[in-house]
């Protein structure tokens, strides 16, 4: 294809080609720049830690005298820990019984504030104020609201007659588990919410119209339109609650204290008593690893799901 009369090749111009050359490598340097921080962190209180749990968990490693290598044999042991494998399973239980209750409650108050109406503000930062408070403080307000003897809980029941006795929320397997999760729920669904509402914001309100000029009522334009759309959002809140409720630790320390019986022990409560009550930090660093082995699968799984399918 002709390029005209005058045109001149770029490359009799060094000049011009050396310039350009050093505006990019300058612009490669800035991008390097801003991501040195965040690698040096990911190093410092990421990488670091978990190759020096790697080494410990080959090792006995008390805390005061020698350091023994000991081979595979904490994971030998590891898989044999009946009380391990229970914390893993209600760890497990407990991800199932809270995931659907974050993601239903953030999707509905998305959905309530996704508008332009006056004071929709306000309401977004009620919603959310919850998440801003710790995870110590929630605890603990939450443990006087459920107390047996003086909690508000217990006396609204007892006032309203639905109870005939108080009930003791932290000293049964059976009601600590839904009360720590109700709490939970109350406390993290915010942060759900502006995931989610991100997401719907993002969809363009032309889609709506059209679909509403084809004859689409609400139902069908949530169905068909506004869930695909989600989809992202959907994941990433998705998978972010589960990695969170894996995590679990100061919720159940503090409210239940694994409690009664160790039925309510978390496996990072369990890596935590291991590790700092009982001073096995060898074995403890072997429970880290298989915990991080399946917290890795799970990133996995969220990449996949993630994925544009017309991508190869």
């Amino acid at each position: 294809m002709s390029r005209g009369i005058n045109y001149v090749p770029r490359k009799q111009f060094p000049f011009f080609t050396r310039r350009t050359n050093r505006k990019r490598r300058k612009y490669k340097l800035s991008h390097i720049a801003f991501v040195i921080p965040a690698l040096l962190l990911n190093f410092v209180f990421f990488i670091y830690p978990f190759l020096q749990s790697a080494i410990m968990s080959f090792f006995d490693w008390p805390i005061i005298g020698e350091k023994l290598f000991i081979g595979f044999r904490n994971y030998v042991e590891l898989f044999q820990d009946v009380q391990y494998w229970n914390a893993l399973w209600f760890t497990l239980k407990y991800t199932i019984l809270i995931t659907p209750g974050l993601f239903i409650v953030g999707l509905v108050l998305a959905l309530l504030i996704n508008s332009r109406l006056r004071m929709v503000s306000l309401f977004r930062a009620i919603y959310f104020m919850p998440v801003v408070i710790s995870m110590v403080s929630a605890s603990l307000m939450w443990l006087w609201i459920y107390n047996d003897l003086y909690g508000l809980l217990n006396y609204y029941l007892l006032s309203l007659h639905i109870v005939q006795e108080p009930i003791n929320w932290m000293g049964d397997a059976s009601t600590s588990l839904p009360a720590v999760s109700f709490m939970i729920v109350w406390k993290m669904s915010g942060f759900t919410m502006v995931i989610l509402l991100s997401g719907l914001q993002g969809i363009s309100e032309d889609i709506y119209e059209s679909a509403q000029i084809d004859g689409a009522n609400k139902w069908k334009q949530f169905l068909y339109i506004t869930l695909p759309l989600l989809r992202p959002s959907i994941f990433l809140s998705l998978i972010i609650s589960v990695i969170g409720s894996v995590l679990a630790f100061e919720q159940f320390l503090i409210m239940t204290n694994g409690g009664p019986s160790h039925s309510t022990t978390t496996v990072v409560h369990e890596i935590y008593n291991t590790s700092f009550k009982y001073f096995d930090f060898g074995y403890g660093s072997a429970m880290t690893v298989i915990l991080l082995i399946i917290l890795g699968a799970i990133s996995i799984f969220q990449m996949k799901m993630m994925a544009n399918p017309g991508e190869s």
